[in-house]
């Protein structure tokens, strides 16, 4: 992440209706930090901006997915960028159906619907023997959106797909999450060396906020995180304030948990290193594979294991936002209209699906389980001399493919119960010894 904003020119500007829409949340905001006393912990601030009903970025009406900013989008998902990526990942879905002998498939923030169109046609096309297709959506544009999609693309199959405003206590059948992870509340926190005597200040006492990576003259010496010393370097965690125009400003307070001070005592890294840590995504995934009692769960993203992830070389952390197709540092831009993410740290997301009961059915890069679920034998079968198909197709599969562009910064994380043999997805290349 680059703590740097960015000045609202550099970007193209909202609509006065966007505009609006964003300064009703920045309100909403504000009035919660000022209710908690002058400050919030990031992975609230980054909750209320993605999904506050109505405003936030995924719980309003902006367009999200797309291939250019003059269609009003912001990015552009795998299952936009070739339909074969839907074709190719519906294989790996009907042997797990098969293999687990359930018949039902539900899928996590289905955005368009493109995929779950892909999807179904797919299934149908490879006589998979599925009854329904759920989707769990929490925005009410994009379930429109989706119905429309489905209708649309998959006209013959829309009877089969039901929306769900909440989690069934027990499924089984296979679980679909694209670009589900990245998009839940993390935590931030940053390191800052003081010398050999430094200490964190108990966060109890009225110790006043630290603002960036500065300590504004607050000496730390001679208190202690409920009874835990550092040794040259204190972890805060990192919060939002608003500043005197009104705009929000990071601030860093002291730990408030011994917890927080042990999760984050691995880390070997200097002063200045931000860090994320995943408390939604884990629960998250814990719900669904304790929900899961026969069958799969497939989540693709992208992320590393926790060796790379917390990387001393990685000191400004994973966070990023985006809009209008561009990759900016700064999540107190247009709230509400940005989209923000953070990388996926895959061994705690590993941990807690086993936590919870799941067998670990495989993990590896996308590129690799796309080649083993057959994606250019998909392709094979466009015609090279129709160049009007096959080019644009091929282009495609090179971004899902390359290790420059998705095949090697996305990867593919998938859970079970009651399937002993190995899909042909991870048969060869699987990497869950890196986790």
């Amino acid at each position: 992440m680059n703590p740097k904003a960015l000045e609202p020119d550099s970007l193209p500007a909202p609509g006065p209706a966007a505009l609006a829409q964003s300064e009703a949340l920045a309100d909403l905001v504000r009035g919660e930090i000022a209710a908690a006393g002058g400050w919030l912990p990031f992975n609230r601030y980054m909750e209320r901006a993605l999904y506050a009903p109505g405003l936030g970025y995924y719980s309003g009406g902006a367009v999200k997915f797309g291939w250019r900013a003059e269609d009003g989008s912001d990015f552009v998902t795998a299952p936009e960028l070739s339909p074969l990526f839907a074709a190719t990942l519906a294989r790996p879905i009907a042997e797990a159906l098969a293999a687990s002998g359930t018949r039902h498939v539900m899928e996590f923030g289905a955005g368009t619907g493109k995929l779950a169109a892909g999807l179904l046609n797919a299934l149908a096309t490879l006589d998979a023997a599925f009854e329904t297709y759920s989707i769990v959506e929490l925005s009410g544009e994009l379930r429109e959106r989706q119905r429309e999609t489905i209708e649309a693309q998959a006209p013959a199959l829309a009877n089969r797909v039901r929306w769900l405003d909440a989690l069934p206590e027990h499924f089984e059948g296979v679980v679909v999450g694209n670009e589900v992870l990245d998009a839940m509340p993390v935590r931030l926190f940053v390191r800052a060396d003081h010398g050999a005597d430094a200490v964190a200040h108990d966060s109890r006492e009225s110790a006043p906020a630290l603002i960036g990576h500065t300590i504004n003259g607050h000496t730390l010496n001679g208190h202690t995180l409920n009874g835990h010393r550092t040794h040259g370097a204190v972890w805060y965690e990192r919060g939002v304030t608003v500043a005197a125009d009104g705009r929000f400003t990071f601030a860093d307070r002291p730990l408030a948990s011994p917890a927080d001070a042990a999760l984050l005592a691995g880390i070997d890294a200097d002063g200045g290193y931000v860090a994320e840590t995943h408390e939604a995504a884990l629960a998250f995934t814990r719900t669904v594979c304790s929900m899961l009692t026969r069958g799969a769960a497939f989540f693709i993203d992208y992320g590393f294991p926790r060796h790379e992830y917390y990387h001393a070389q990685r000191a400004q952390g994973t966070l990023m936002c985006h809009y209008r197709h561009r990759a900016h540092g700064d999540p107190f831009l247009y709230p509400g209209l940005t989209d923000i993410t953070a990388h996926v740290e895959f061994t705690g997301i590993a941990e807690a699906g086993v936590e919870a009961g799941a067998d670990l059915l495989g993990y590896t890069s996308q590129a690799r389980f796309l080649m083993n679920a057959g994606i250019t034998d998909a392709l094979a079968e466009i015609d090279p001399q129709d160049i009007e198909h096959f080019l644009p197709a091929a282009n495609a599969v090179q971004k899902l493919l390359s290790e420059a562009e998705m095949g090697e910064f996305f990867k593919v994380i998938a859970f079970s119960r009651g399937i002993s043999e190995t899909l042909t997805a991870f048969s060869r290349g699987d990497r869950s010894h890196t986790l």
